[in-house]
């Protein structure tokens, strides 16, 4: 009979074309992808994966076991987790990928606890900015900022974020404070897009004021960005859980704090599954929970 852990090495040797990058994402020898390769080409009798060629390819075989492969691992996967519902306490590996910046200034301060309240649940974080795929990757939750791509996963909100527009106040007391949208324009402006962008704002009363940017330096990953305006580099944008504390402390000055700005949605994302696994339910409510309580933090 063929074994699941068997299929689902096959799987990933299907979609990776590669021996040795499946052992790298299953974290197990090369040597024991082969044998657990060779195992199922024993139960199915014939060979599913053929070598000779300087490229993996499937066999006719293999590509007809394929499409019912998946589908017997998705309908394991999904039995598993309705029986993880019923647990009396959440248990086993639970792989979180997440971008750098929230990794580290909201995810990294929750995970104390959450390791404490819930020891059995092996907690595997992948801190990447690069768009993962979820399925592919054999990861439970991800982490998504800003606009979602067309996919098959669920999306639920966590969060909204605001976009502060911030300055040294050195940098300040030698360009000058902008008192206004428009002065802006006249300022060493940060981007984290390496293209003509918008930066929106808005009053009180609902008056749209937006600002064609372009960058005179541009740096992607905010926590560098804010390493470089509290050194006087210009004027940028940053999440408000990284700048808010900036502010506090003196090192860098919001403009224009009376003006609505940009926000951005925070989602995590999953497999389409109808039971959600305990471990899954509990991590997303811990977060759900940090996040509103920080939210209390920043105005």
């Amino acid at each position: 009979m063929m074994e699941l852990a068997d299929l689902r090495v096959f799987l990933r040797i299907a979609e990776l074309k590669s021996i040795s990058a499946t052992a790298r994402m299953l974290e197990q020898p090369k040597s024991s992808i082969s044998r657990a390769l060779a195992r199922l080409e024993g139960e199915v009798g014939a060979l599913l994966i053929d070598r000779g060629t300087r490229h993996i390819r499937l066999t006719d075989a293999g590509t007809t076991l394929y499409p019912h492969a998946k589908l017997l691992l998705a309908a394991a996967e999904e039995a598993q987790s309705a029986v993880d519902g019923f647990a009396e306490a959440p248990r086993g590996r639970l792989k979180v990928n997440a971008p750098y910046t929230f990794a580290v200034g909201l995810l990294g301060p929750m995970l104390a606890d959450f390791m404490q309240r819930y020891p059995e649940v092996q907690l595997v974080l992948e801190v990447d900015n690069k768009v993962i795929d979820v399925a592919a990757e054999e990861v439970d939750l991800a982490i998504r900022i800003g606009a979602l791509p067309d996919s098959d996963l669920v999306a639920r909100r966590l969060t909204t974020i605001a976009l502060w527009t911030c300055a040294s106040p050195a940098y300040l007391e030698k360009r000058g404070m902008p008192r206004s949208v428009k002065d802006l324009a006249g300022h060493t402006l940060l981007s984290r897009e390496n293209r003509i962008s918008r930066w929106g704002y808005r009053t009180e009363s609902g008056e749209e004021q937006d600002l064609e940017v372009l960058p005179a330096t541009v740096i992607p990953e905010p926590t560098v960005m804010q390493s470089v305006l509290v050194d006087g580099g210009g004027v940028g944008r940053l999440p408000d859980f990284l700048a808010a504390p900036a502010v506090a402390r003196g090192e860098l000055v919001r403009l224009l704090p009376r003006l609505v700005s940009d926000t951005v949605d925070v989602h995590v994302m999953y497999t389409s599954r109808r039971s959600l696994a305990a471990k899954s339910r509990v991590f997303i409510e811990a977060l759900l929970e940090h996040l509103s309580q920080r939210a209390g933090n920043v105005s």
